[in-house]
This record gives C-alpha cells, sequence and structure tokens, in this order.
C-alpha cells in the first residue's frame, strides 16, 4: 500500500491508495499540484492523469474515499452529501475508479476552499 499527503492552505490529509492502473498513474504524475473544486461535501481537483474506468467503479461511496473522477480527470474526496445524495449518502456526479481511503476523519476537508492550491505527493516525499 502507498500513501500520499493531499496539503492545502487550511489543512492536510494522509491517503493510502491500492494497487491498481489508476493508482500507478497518479503516482507517476506526483507531486503535482492544482486548484480545488468543492461541490456540496466533495472536494476535487483536476489532476494531469488520463485513466479509463476500471471494474469496481462506483458512484455511492463511504465517506472519506479516494476516487478518481475519469470523466473530469479529477481525484474526488467526499466527506458526505453531494447536490444529488439521497439521504446522508456520499453520492459522486458519476461512477468513479475507488482508490483507496483516506486516513482519521474526512470532515477536515471542510477546511478547503474553491480555488484554493492543493499539493499532492507521495507520503514518503512529504514534509
Amino acid at each position: 500500500m502507498t500513501s500520499i499527503r493531499i496539503t492545502w492552505p487550511g489543512g492536510s490529509v494522509l491517503a493510502d491508495l491500492d494497487p491498481g492502473a489508476t493508482t500507478r498513474r497518479l503516482l507517476a504524475a506526483l507531486p503535482c499540484e492544482s486548484s480545488i473544486n468543492t461541490w456540496g461535501e466533495e472536494v476535487y481537483f483536476s489532476l494531469p492523469v488520463k485513466a479509463a474506468l476500471e471494474p469496481g467503479a462506483l458512484q455511492v461511496v463511504p465517506p472519506g474515499t479516494v476516487c478518481f473522477w475519469v470523466d473530469g480527470g479529477a481525484l474526488a474526496l467526499p466527506w458526505g452529501r453531494t447536490p444529488i445524495s439521497q439521504g446522508n449518502e456520499c453520492r459522486l456526479v458519476s461512477p468513479c475508479n475507488v482508490l483507496g481511503r483516506l486516513r482519521g476523519d474526512p470532515s477536515v476537508l471542510e477546511s478547503a476552499r474553491d480555488g484554493d492550491t492543493v499539493r499532492i505527493e507521495q507520503g514518503d516525499e512529504a514534509v
């Protein structure tokens, strides 16, 4: 299992990633920076990664799941309801590749704001 650190002006979080094709592509693109977008209780940001939808892709995931939105070329990190959620679920805009899980309480993402710069790097490279 490989870890990554995701850092923005208001905080940071570590994530553990499972092996897979999209994870390999993500790791090959690191370190990189992007700009945060929010959608309800989800943070997402574009990455220089292209991937195909993998078997096991999901649209409804547990809070704190690390997802790759293939159609948008973005990492998606939900911690609660989105505008299309039914009940209290984390519902992504479309099925996404599931890459892993955030460590700790995913609600730390609440401090991320639209337009914040986010840096993504391998956990062992992070300071």
